[in-house]
């Protein structure tokens, strides 16, 4: 979505750019929302965030400027064992990849853990994971894509709350030459963090269906909300507003993934339906035509009930990946001009 079709409240960051959103202070401590969710502790200056791969591989080099930006923003860093490490694909083996991870959960000197990079790898270790300590002292928990899997996790099985954000892999290089867009995604990862309240405004699309609704935000990747059905990570979608985003499928296969989720019934009861990016799309085999686009597959598996829907809202793999808070308490408000969607405690 380009950035002029993005409308908001514009505040300005430390950094003396506009940041996305209309931001209120939050209480320091920890809090609770409606729902039972738990909402950690937001970070202050000279806090500890660990940098761990619970996916994917990454080096050093390719995380260092999210280093410099997270510690211009008065941050420490500490940088996990799987950082450079490989294991083929993964960023270490399972056992390599769970004690980091692992050892950064029950670390009270960490405040927030930034996963590096998606890829795929978190549900290979998911159930290795103990969670106790982490359960009686949450911390934020940063990600998305593959990371879907621990938002479903945490948040099912302990009722808390994770950052749906961009990842170690996405900061730019330089910060100060980087696009608006880029620059606003990535402060929004630190307003979050930070306590603030963040509530995005877009242009609605013409095929949204109209309406409100307030709601646990919850979601992520479609392929990873698929993989952990039928286990005890299974997101409750009753109540819920629901976002999802995929990349590099064909359509056919977002149909089926989406057929999934209607017979299952996470459909059914639904607070809204937001639908982000669904980019890369593979093309269909030549005269293997699917003849439907992602509007008209979401539409056909919710037209029966009456929750409000959106689509192309900035979130996914896409430069325009705003921060989200699963587990938080949001409302959601769909009209024929613009899209609303906003926190509320």
């Amino acid at each position: 979505m380009d950035r002029k079709h993005f409308l908001t409240t514009l505040a300005s960051t430390g950094f003396g750019l506009p940041v996305l959103g209309r931001l209120h202070k939050a209480a320091g401590a920890l809090q609770q929302a409606e729902g039972a969710q738990l909402i950690p502790p937001c970070l202050k200056r000279g806090n500890t965030i660990g940098i761990t791969c619970p996916a994917g591989h990454i080096t050093l080099d390719e995380i260092k400027p999210a280093i410099r930006i997270m510690e211009s923003w008065g941050f420490k860093i500490h940088i996990g064992n799987t950082v450079n490490s490989s294991d083929f694909s993964f960023g270490g083996t399972d056992d390599e990849r769970t004690q980091d991870l692992q050892a950064m959960l029950d670390d009270p000197g960490i405040h927030a853990i930034m996963c590096a990079r998606g890829g795929y790898g978190s549900a290979r270790i998911i159930d290795r994971l103990n969670f106790k300590y982490f359960s009686e002292h949450p911390k934020w928990v940063i990600g998305f894509s593959d990371i879907t899997v621990l938002h479903c996790h945490i948040n099912r099985l302990f009722g808390i709350a994770t950052l749906h954000s961009k990842m170690c892999n996405s900061f730019p290089e330089d910060f100060s030459k980087s696009e608006p867009i880029v620059q606003q995604t990535i402060l929004s990862i630190r307003d979050a963090l930070m306590g603030q309240q963040l509530a995005y405004t877009t242009f609605s699309d013409s095929r949204n269906r109209t309406g409100a609704a307030s709601g646990i935000l919850i979601g992520g990747n479609l392929s990873m909300i698929q993989s952990v059905a039928a286990t005890n990570s299974e997101p409750d979608t009753i109540g819920k507003i629901l976002f999802l985003e995929e990349v590099g499928e064909y359509l056919y296969s977002l149909d089926r993934m989406f057929n999934n989720l209607q017979r299952s019934h996470k459909l059914d009861n639904l607070a809204g339906l937001i639908i982000g990016g669904f980019n890369r799309i593979k093309p269909d085999d030549p005269g293997e035509e699917f003849g439907r686009t992602v509007y008209d597959i979401v539409m056909e598996k919710v037209k029966d009930y009456k929750y409000p829907v959106c689509f192309n809202f900035p979130v996914g793999h896409q430069r325009d990946n705003y921060a989200l808070k699963c587990g938080v308490m949001h409302q959601l408000e769909v009209s024929g001009q613009e899209v609303n969607l906003r926190e509320i405690r």
